[in-house]
């Protein structure tokens, strides 16, 4: 090769470079959105934010979850809940009337599975925001005369109680809430991707940093309190989503040889004891979806089917199979396409 050719073939190939160095550099690569992650902890438990903005947003997350528990958190004794409960004189604020209106609707459909007047009997149990008492059925019954969503009413941003000793729990429907409060909140500061997982539920909508849909794991439904060994039972691909879980892998304890979950039927006083593991619902709000998840746990797999096609959402149900103690059984609603 000349040296005439040698110094064309060099020019050509950094011509070559600099075309794919203003390919790289153009309005299309400079355009690509910036992706964020938020986390930490919250209303004790984790959260996890990712998002595509031109900024951090965590001041806006902050601000979000600080007037979330001044609202509906049963341990802040000067939330809207906190006075409710204590029968302080407070009017409720709109996350509380979002939240009572749910839960009636739920409380409803079940037919008491789902109780936001649970309360008492959360907290005879030690799952609440007291310290567990020496159960026995005695107390059961006292704590259940005090049970009955009927029995709360909300009148001009007032609650009113039947009787003052009821309490309501928020705890089965308030982090499904707050997803939803936490999404918009991204929507309003110009977010259009976003994953909002708040102890493992979760609203997402878009596309991941990878231009791909977001992939969300249901937990295979293993003794574990403290989530350290989570395996996967399955995989949820998605653009647009609003997914809760409850199981009674995770808040359990023993008394002797008998364990008890965190899931109290309020119908009996007593925790539950069936097949059903772990419900994951998907319905068109993250709080709906919580709500169900915790009635489906309560009513067990056959009536959550109904109750969760009767609400317009769909189920993925996760059951123990007794013909084989290491073996798990799925049940899905029809319109389970995710």
């Amino acid at each position: 090769m000349t040296r005439s050719q040698i110094i064309r073939a060099g020019g050509a190939l950094i011509g070559l470079t600099i075309c794919a160095l203003l390919l790289w550099c153009s309005p299309r690569r400079q355009d690509a959105p910036r992706y964020f992650h938020n986390q930490g902890h919250v209303f004790g438990t984790y959260y996890n934010i990712r998002y595509s903005a031109d900024h951090d947003l965590q001041a806006a997350i902050d601000s979000a979850f600080t007037a979330f528990d001044a609202s509906l958190s049963m341990f802040n004794p000067r939330s809207v809940l906190s006075a409710v409960n204590q029968n302080r004189d407070t009017t409720t604020d709109l996350r509380f009337e979002q939240m009572f209106a749910q839960a009636m609707e739920v409380s409803r459909l079940s037919h008491g599975a789902f109780d936001i007047t649970v309360a008492p009997l959360v907290n005879l149990w030690g799952f609440g925001f007291k310290h567990r008492e020496d159960v026995t059925p005695e107390r059961v019954d006292s704590a259940r005369a005090l049970i009955g969503y009927t029995r709360v009413r909300l009148v001009d941003h007032r609650v009113l109680k039947d009787d003052p000793r009821i309490m309501l729990d928020a705890g089965a429907v308030a982090k499904g809430q707050a997803c939803d409060v936490l999404a918009e909140v991204l929507r309003q500061h110009g977010a259009r991707n976003y994953l909002v997982d708040i102890g493992g539920e979760v609203v997402a909508h878009g596309l991941n940093s990878e231009g791909q849909p977001w992939r969300i794991g249901i937990t295979r439904p293993d003794d574990d309190p403290d989530g350290r060994n989570d395996q996967l039972q399955d995989v949820v691909s998605s653009t647009d989503i609003c997914m809760a879980t409850s199981g009674n892998y995770r808040n359990f304890y023993y008394e002797g040889e008998q364990r008890r979950s965190h899931t109290i039927d309020p119908r009996t006083g007593y925790p539950v004891q069936h097949s059903l593991l772990s419900a994951t619902i998907v319905a068109p709000t993250c709080m709906q979806a919580d709500a169900l998840a915790t009635a489906s746990m309560v009513l067990g797999a056959d009536s959550a089917l109904v109750l969760v096609q009767q609400a317009g959402a769909a189920a993925y149900l996760i059951l123990s199979d007794p013909s084989a103690p290491d073996s798990l059984r799925v049940l899905k609603t029809p319109n389970w396409n995710y």
